[in-house]
C-alpha cells in the first residue's frame, strides 16, 4: 500500500473546525422548450432545483465525504437557504451546533439557471447572487465563542472567506493555536491574512493581489510565489493553476510544480478550490507532509471537475485514484 493510501487511511474521524462563509448553491435544471415571443430568451420547462452547500459549506461537504468530521462554525439567514443547509449537515450527521441562525441575515446564495435538450448535458446560461454580507458586529461575538469552543480538541482549521464579512484577519488571529494545522482560502482578501499553516489561492487570485499577469511565465510565477510567501509568512503556499496543475512553495525549499492530476478536459470547475483546501487541510491534519498534502489536494482537484455541479470527492474515489496511479508508476 503506497504512504498516500496509509495518510488517507488516517483521514477517518479527524477532526477539523470550519470557519467560513456558508453558502447555498441552488442548481435549476430545465429543458429548453422554445423561444420566446415575449423577448428573444429561451423558455425552459423546469424538471428539478437542487440546493446543495457552496463555498464553505462545500469545504465542511468534501471532509465529511472524505471521512472526517468536520465542525461547521459560521452563519446562515433565518431563510429557507439557510435551514436547507442545516438540515442537508444533521442528515449527515454533522454537527451544526456552531452555525448561528441569524434573523437579519439572508444566506448567501448562488443560484445557477442550466438549460439544454432531453439526451444532452445541461449547460448554465445564467447565475443569480443573493445574500449577506453582515451588518451587526455582536453577532461575531456568539461566533467567537464557538470558534474558540470548538477548536478545544481539533485536529485542523480550515478558514473559508467568500467576502461576507463573517471572516476577519483580527478573529482568526485571536482564535487560532499554534498547535494544529491552519489554512487559508480567502477569495478578495488574501493579503490580510497571515502566519498560517498555508494558503491554497488560485491564480486569477494571486495575480489580482499582486497586479501581476502571470501566463505561461514560470519566473512570474515564481516571484510571485516566493512574494507572498515572505509577506504573509506563511509556512506554505499551494497554487492552483488550472489545466496547468498546482505549484508548491515552501520556505527554505525548491518550488515544487505538480501536473495536474487526470485529463485536463475539465467538465466543471464550480467548487474545485473548496475541494482542494478541504483535502490539504485534511492530510496536513492526518500527519502529511505539505508535499504529499499538496499530492492528495491535486488527486482530489482532478477528480472534481471531472463532476458537474458543486460536488464533494468521495474517500473511496480519491483511494481508487492513488491506486491508479500506483498501478500506472508500477
Amino acid at each position: 500500500m503506497s504512504d498516500f493510501c496509509s495518510i488517507v487511511e488516517r483521514f477517518k474521524g479527524k477532526r477539523v473546525v470550519v470557519f467560513g462563509d456558508l453558502v447555498a448553491d441552488v442548481f435549476v435544471y430545465g429543458e429548453i422548450s422554445r423561444i420566446s415571443r415575449e423577448a428573444p430568451v429561451l423558455i425552459l420547462n423546469h424538471r428539478e432545483t437542487q440546493v446543495v452547500p457552496g463555498g464553505g459549506a462545500n469545504a465542511i461537504h468534501n471532509l465529511w465525504a472524505l471521512g472526517a468530521k468536520p465542525v461547521p462554525v459560521g452563519m446562515v439567514g433565518d431563510d429557507s437557504e439557510g435551514q436547507q443547509l442545516v438540515d442537508f449537515f444533521s442528515r449527515l450527521g454533522i454537527d451544526v451546533s456552531g452555525i448561528y441562525v441569524a434573523k437579519s441575515y439572508r444566506t448567501p446564495t448562488k443560484m445557477r439557471i442550466l438549460a439544454g435538450a432531453i439526451h444532452s448535458q445541461r449547460q448554465q446560461i445564467v447565475r443569480i447572487d443573493s445574500g449577506g454580507p453582515i451588518e451587526e458586529d455582536k453577532s461575531r461575538d456568539g461566533i467567537e465563542q464557538k470558534l474558540k469552543i470548538a477548536l478545544n480538541d481539533a485536529d485542523g482549521f480550515l478558514v473559508s472567506d467568500y467576502g461576507y464579512s463573517l471572516v476577519t484577519p483580527y478573529l482568526v488571529s485571536k482564535v487560532r493555536k499554534d498547535s494544529i494545522p491552519a489554512t487559508i482560502d480567502s477569495r478578495f482578501s488574501m493579503m490580510e491574512f497571515s502566519k498560517m499553516t498555508a494558503a491554497t489561492p488560485n491564480e486569477p487570485e494571486v495575480e489580482a493581489a499582486l497586479g501581476i499577469s502571470i501566463g505561461n511565465d514560470a519566473s512570474k510565477l515564481e516571484w510571485a510565489g516566493r512574494t507572498l510567501l515572505r509577506k504573509l509568512q506563511h509556512d506554505a503556499l499551494l497554487i492552483t493553476r488550472g489545466k496547468d496543475g498546482m505549484a508548491l512553495f515552501e520556505r527554505g525549499k525548491k518550488t515544487i510544480h505538480i501536473p495536474i492530476h487526470g485529463t485536463d478536459e475539465i467538465a466543471d470547475v464550480t467548487g474545485a478550490g473548496d475541494t482542494v483546501i478541504a483535502t490539504f487541510t485534511l492530510a496536513l491534519a492526518a500527519g502529511a507532509s505539505h508535499y504529499d498534502a499538496a499530492r492528495l489536494a491535486n488527486y482530489a482537484g482532478g477528480i472534481v471537475v471531472m463532476k458537474y455541479g458543486t460536488r464533494p470527492v468521495m474517500y473511496d474515489e480519491l483511494m481508487k485514484a492513488i491506486a491508479e496511479e500506483d498501478e500506472e508508476g508500477s
